[in-house]
């Protein structure tokens, strides 16, 4: 493995030397600065064998520095070679910090803008000044040395017709159109992935886990969109399917139609855009306002449309997942315990069962006793996969991707008989999940308000989670979609209706056990006396919680009775379903909770 590594970073330092720079930086990231990224742009796994979701590295002449936060401490350790690579903390030491204690004062350090976001350029040259020297460069060493490099996997583009998603394409653009001329632009530029299919109601495949089409777009204040992509890639009835005002361009043009908008005002979102295309707009002329991307909030509340079709993917994915957690206690009862790979592999079968499913929403979780005490496991990363243990519990953590919706569920099970001290940890994550589950707020109110509700029962025994207790799902595309987040960082994003957000808290000891009890759950209004719009949440998840791990004496009233109520609508929905032992394994996961 090393002679790789090894090779790759001496070809990249020569190429430092051929170019009289100094040191290269290799995010991981790709042009379109999204969360998943296709096998053919994974440059940061290409040059150190790291395969988090998460990390940058740094080559210099002399030595070299991987950066990943607390998640892969663990695994960076594992799959990249120490004898090459330092290993750094991304937050608490990031890579230009380390870049200005490593060089001399006025080293050049490589950039590959179309890497980083135009956010992350501007702080990263007052990061540097007076130290360094950022240089852009125009292509990246690494695609030229990456002599086996896949394929991009590109897919054709699938329609959504409107009993999918419920508002033409024209539909959206004019109000997209609205939304730009309010903010005094004349267009755009798109480079969201989810964005961009959102916008024209198309799916594609190119990339795992988030069923988009790779392409850019710049969308006017008219309504009308040109969309980046090779057409061939698009079916023959796209034109009719989008309505009019929609034009297709090679990707190779883009450069060439940023720069034909000299002296227009164009509204680039510079968190998710990369830096190049502000380059590119600037250089020649245009007039740049930075804004959020004028798509994430519509397309982050849902219509009743995606609403309903929320619903019902919900139902069919809760069937698979309780059979598949009925066919585990059956393994159990039966004295075998499958490894973490075989009962991903098992999971993934129960939901192939439904003919609709595109894809999964993201890579099992699957995690048994001390390694579900890492909150982002991949047994695939472990030399081999873990083992049930007896009296410990088994985490997955786990989501589909169909036509009608997005899913992602946690279950924390029992394998045997656990332990008091694991009950009540459970048990007072189940007590946050309710608290939030059951909130009323008013309009207006932010996620990170909601947060503290989910942690309250956690931090009055001295525990707590290292991760955000909700994120925002899309309707067929990203599992996780902003803007909308439930976290203690402070986030000024409303909870509107329609919106769809994950409620997860958790609870984790190290090399000992790991829980996590995940709905998604729906924004949505609720009738009161008063006079003020209040709202509150809906749970879309349909899959039974496991009651072996509840201590019921740490519960209320009204915690059983919300604990009753959901089971008697998994039961009421997913019963339907199921046959035989599967439905005998229901009906007692859904009897009810009683002191």
């Amino acid at each position: 493995m090393h002679a790789t590594y090894a090779d790759r970073v001496n070809a990249l330092r020569r190429w430092l030397e051929d170019q009289a720079l100094d040191a290269l930086v290799i995010p991981h990231e790709d042009e379109f600065l999204g969360e998943y990224i296709p096998a053919h742009n994974e440059r940061l796994h290409w040059a150190t064998g790291f395969t988090g979701s998460a990390g940058a590295a740094v080559i210099t002449r002399e030595n070299a520095a991987i950066f990943v936060d607390g998640r892969y401490t663990v695994q960076v350790r594992k799959q990249v070679p120490g004898d090459i690579f330092e290993y750094r903390h991304l937050i608490e030491q990031p890579a230009l910090q380390w870049l200005t204690s490593n060089l001399p004062q006025g080293s050049k350090v490589a950039i590959d803008t179309r890497l980083h976001s135009a956010n992350w350029l501007a702080n990263a040259e007052q990061t540097v000044a007076g130290k360094l020297t950022l240089t852009a460069i125009d292509s990246n060493p690494i695609d030229a040395l990456w002599h086996d490099r896949p394929e991009p996997r590109l897919t054709t583009a699938r329609l959504m017709g409107n009993e999918l998603v419920g508002q033409s394409s024209t539909e959206k653009r004019v109000l997209i159109g609205q939304a730009l001329t309010k903010a005094g632009a004349n267009a755009a530029l798109l480079s969201q992935l989810d964005s961009i299919c959102w916008l024209l109601n198309i799916r594609g495949g190119d990339v795992s886990r988030l069923p988009v089409v790779l392409a850019s777009a710049l969308v006017e204040a008219n309504g009308n969109v040109i969309l980046f992509i090779d057409p061939s890639r698009l079916p023959d009835d796209f034109a009719a399917h989008v309505g009019a005002g929609v034009s297709v361009q090679s990707p190779d043009t883009l450069e060439a139609a940023l720069a034909a908008l000299s002296g227009n005002t164009i509204l680039v979102d510079p968190q998710t855009s990369n830096a190049w295309a502000s380059q590119v707009l600037a250089k020649n002329g245009a007039i740049i306002v930075h804004a959020v991307d004028p798509c994430m909030l519509p397309k982050a509340a849902k219509n009743t449309t995606e609403i309903a079709g929320m619903k019902a993917s919900h139902i069919r994915d809760g069937v698979a997942v309780s059979r598949f957690l009925a066919w585990l206690d059956a393994q159990v009862a039966a004295g075998i315990l499958p490894n973490e790979a075989e009962l991903s592999d098992k999971l993934y079968s129960f939901r192939e069962l439904d003919e609709t499913l595109a894809d999964l929403s993201f890579d099992t979780i699957s995690a048994a006793g001390g390694n579900a005490a890492m909150c982002h496991y991949n047994h695939l990363n472990q030399p081999k996969p873990g083992e049930l243990e007896l009296n410990n519990v088994y985490l997955v953590d786990s989501g589909g991707q169909y036509p009608d919706g997005t899913t992602d569920i946690t279950r924390t099970v029992a394998i045997g008989e656990c332990s008091d001290g694991v009950k009540q940890a459970f048990t007072l994550v189940l007590k946050g999940h309710i608290a939030l589950t059951t909130a009323r707020f008013p309009k207006g109110t932010a996620g990170s308000q909601l947060d503290a509700l989910a942690r309250q029962y956690l931090w009055a025994n001295g525990f707590d989670y290292d991760h955000g207790t909700g994120h925002g799902v899309g309707h067929f595309l990203s599992v996780h979609e902003g803007p909308q987040r439930i976290a203690k960082a402070p986030n000024t994003v409303a909870l509107l209706p329609g919106m769809v957000l994950s409620n997860e808290p958790g609870y984790y000891r190290a090399d000992a056990f790991g829980i996590r009890i995940e709905n998604l759950e729906l924004v949505v209004e609720v009738p009161t006396a008063g006079d003020m719009t209040v709202m509150g949440f809906e749970s879309l998840t349909r899959a039974p919680i496991d009651r072996r791990l509840v201590d019921v004496n740490l519960l209320t009233d009204s915690e059983i009775a919300w604990w009753n109520d959901y089971h008697q609508k998994v039961w009421a929905d997913i019963s339907p379903s199921l046959q035989d032992d599967d439905l005998a394994w229901l009906e007692q996961s859904v009897a009810p909770l009683s002191r």
